[in-house]
């Protein structure tokens, strides 16, 4: 990792500018330079309140991004934004079995509802005489307040399909936490749609992992595999799960969005029936889907380096920045001049640009941040270069420096953000296919799960199984790839027959 020196600080902006950018390397501690640039990249950091994190501005930012593309493309299929309670019965969760068991070891629970002053003037206390009648849980997801709702809004074939979708946050206690990864509150969209069929409520889960599958690709330029899960890793409550699996630089995975066919259960669990097109009574059919924050670790682990973050443009809150490099008022007021049409055209053109001319931080500090924090493009302009019609140039991906015409840096600067969004896509594609592997023995798997990636396998289909390679070698079935062949072959683990190959690796 090379110095940044700030000329004009002395010793001390030396010594700010490089531990700014003084990261642990991924190669000696790949999860203490995670946490590292979570916190030095401004993008979150650990709350008061154990499990919880603060998002902060620049994270939130990111997070906007994402959200909005995310909901354009829901809404592009139909779907409608609502907002349903925080609280949830406790009686609701008993409704349906799977769901309950599922969540029940992660609820939070509110039992009283008024607080009053101590007695002896220590402050305040929980009032027992407040205690609710009913408990209410904090909403680990929200499938049982919802479809107890629908009960009201359906009553025949011709008030469906419902479409919701919600922003919401949720809770579930988790002991183990790390930013944006796990923690016990998080911030997600959770889709819950009701149909007439089950064809029609299959199709709709497949087209939302769809999605999940484009937005993950072509916005967050992360690679994906579409894939159902095993029985022993579905929702609980689902007929069927599917996920989206990306693969981060260390070679574990991370699950970056799911998709659920509930069939008829949580429609049973709260007795929502329509009068179908043969005016027959049945029960409705239904899918959720979401993703979470989690996908923020998923962009910072799957293009980030050694000097920071790595964004892909279409989600970076700054795209470009541009910063002036003077001496006297006189030099900074013609940069200001040359750089206004400049900042004015790329903003026609939908590109946000930030113009740092602030007099408080240096040259060299200013290049460490933004090196930090992932900007895909710095332009750097200095009386010289509007002397030589000239601007330098470096993009983040690959930290390039080159010196072009001012004229038409605009379209310039266009093409480059395009080739820096397919560049760290086929970047970390070809990360994927160099770190997947086809194993066919039992050692062979043993070695190879060590060395991380994702391993193609056959498995016997059974969780028994499945429970006992997760028991012996920490990895689990990450899915079975939709698009995966049959394939005759046999079981690594028992011998059994197999007729086509799932994905095993470590995870988050």
């Amino acid at each position: 990792m090379k110095d940044i020196v700030v000329y004009g600080l002395g010793g001390l902006g030396r010594k700010i500018a490089k531990e700014l950018k003084d990261l642990t390397k991924r190669a000696d501690n790949y999860s203490q330079w995670y946490n590292e640039l979570v916190i030095k990249a401004d993008l979150a950091e650990q709350s008061a309140v154990r499990g919880c994190m603060v998002i902060k501005p620049y994270g939130y930012a990111i997070w906007e991004k994402m959200q909005h593309q995310l909901d354009t493309m829901f809404k592009d299929t139909g779907v409608q934004n609502a907002y349903f309670p925080l609280l949830i019965p406790k009686s609701f969760l008993s409704k349906e079995a799977d769901h309950v068991e599922g969540f029940a070891k992660e609820c939070a629970v509110v039992t009283h509802y008024r607080l009053k002053n101590a007695e002896d003037g220590s402050g305040v206390v929980v009032d027992p005489a407040a205690k609710l009648e009913e408990e209410l849980i904090i909403r680990p997801t929200s499938e049982t307040i919802i479809w107890n709702t629908y009960k009201n809004w359906i009553h025949s074939y011709r008030d469906l399909p419902i479409l919701c979708n919600q922003w919401a946050n949720v809770f579930r206690w988790e002991m183990r936490t790390r930013l944006f990864l796990r923690t016990a509150e998080f911030l997600w969209q959770e889709g819950h749609t009701a149909h007439a069929t089950k064809e029609e409520a299959e199709a709709k889960a497949i087209e939302m992992l769809n999605v999940y599958a484009d937005f993950a690709e072509k916005y967050m330029a992360v690679p994906v595999v579409k894939g159902v899960k095993t029985a022993n890793e579905r929702f609980a409550g689902a007929l069927d799960t599917y996920t989206i699996e990306a693969m981060m630089q260390d070679g574990k995975a991370l699950q970056s969005g799911t998709s659920h066919f509930l069939g008829q259960n949580f429609a049973k669990a709260f007795d929502v029936k329509f009068i179908n097109k043969e005016n027959k009574l049945d029960y409705v059919w239904a899918t959720s889907w979401g993703v979470s924050t989690r996908l923020m670790g998923a962009l910072i682990m799957t293009h980030s380096d050694d000097n920071g973050l790595v964004l892909p443009p279409k989600l970076a809150p700054i795209q470009v920045v541009i910063v002036p490099i003077y001496r006297s008022q006189e030099q900074l007021d013609t940069i200001n001049a040359k750089v206004a049409p400049i900042v004015e055209n790329l903003k026609k053109q939908g590109i946000s640009v930030k113009y740092d001319n602030a007099d408080n931080k240096r040259p060299g500090f200013k290049f460490a941040d933004y090196e930090l924090k992932g900007v895909p493009v710095r332009l750097v302009l200095g009386a010289r270069d509007i002397e030589n019609g000239t601007i330098e140039v470096m993009r983040r991906d690959t930290l390039e420096k080159e010196t072009v015409s001012i004229e038409g840096i605009e379209g310039y600067v266009e093409k480059l953000l395009d080739d820096i969004q397919n560049n760290i896509y086929t970047k970390a594609l070809n990360h994927r296919l160099e770190m997947t592997t086809k194993v066919d023995t039992w050692e062979d798997f043993k070695t190879q799960i060590e060395k991380g990636g994702f391993i193609l396998a056959h498995w016997d289909g059974t969780t028994e199984t499945e429970e006992k390679i997760k028991e012996e070698t920490k990895a689990t079935i990450r899915c079975i790839p939709l698009d995966g062949e049959e394939e005759e072959g046999k079981c690594i683990y028992t011998g059994k027959p197999s007729k086509r190959r799932v994905i095993f690796a470590r995870n988050y």
